[in-house]
């Protein structure tokens, strides 16, 4: 008798119907609270950035803790980060808008907070389906205590069909905007499935996208983050 089973499951296929496109920069120093200085200007480069129903999420600019003896500066808009040559700009927006903002963007010069930042050439890039994912800025509604923000959280993401498994809430930043200080969380969420982890990453959690609130991207795993909380 011969007996097989096909257990052989289908690869999950990420969609590109939203993705990231990264742009090579030209600037020597940001605001580390560059947020909403960065949003703007791109929407004074890029108008329609503005209309909601692209959903479009525009990544802070990130710099390591630490590298080469230097030491990552303290949170504020009087304190800089120095950037280096291969640091990105990273845009979430629809598939469809991607061509626009790399023909748009490309050559284009921004005033962040007085500091010039030049816009190179443009790649696109797909999600990832990695399970554990990281937001550097949540803005909680209604902002309050950490059991709060989890508490949103996570009905936030049940109505996205999302479950939550392992949660690990970060610390708190206040976003610097001419409305007033928006107050946002980090937040790691771990053994997503691979469809949860691409759905978050496309609809983000929260409001202020274009601010860099609510976007995910993965991280390398939650158990190195809680050993060293």
């Amino acid at each position: 008798m011969f007996w097989q089973e096909d257990n052989t499951e289908t690869p999950f296929q990420v969609p590109d119907d939203i993705v990231d496109v990264l742009f090579s920069i030209a600037c020597k120093r940001l605001p580390v609270d560059h947020a909403y200085a960065l949003s703007a200007a791109l929407q004074r480069a890029a108008p329609w950035i503005a209309e909601d129903e692209y959903g479009v999420g525009v990544h802070t600019i990130h710099m390591a803790g630490s590298q080469n003896g230097w030491e990552r500066p303290d949170h504020g808009t009087d304190r800089y980060l120095i950037l280096s040559r291969r640091t990105k700009l990273t845009i979430r927006a629809p598939r469809q808008r991607a061509d626009t903002l790399l023909g748009e963007l490309a050559g284009a010069t921004l005033d962040i907070s007085g500091c010039s930042l030049t816009i190179g050439s443009g790649k696109i890039r797909r999600l990832s389906k990695e399970t554990t994912l990281f937001a550097r800025y949540v803005a909680a509604v209604p902002d309050g205590t950490e059991a709060d923000f989890l508490t949103w959280a996570a009905q936030a993401l049940r109505a996205q069909d999302i479950g939550i498994r392992k949660a690990l809430c970060g610390k708190t930043t206040p976003l610097s905007r001419p409305a007033g200080i928006l107050r946002t969380r980090s937040l790691m969420l771990s053994d997503l499935t691979p469809a949860e982890s691409v759905r978050l990453q496309q609809k983000g959690l929260g409001p202020h996208r274009r601010m860099g609130c609510g976007i995910f991207i993965p991280h390398k795993g939650i158990e190195a983050v809680g050993k060293t909380t």
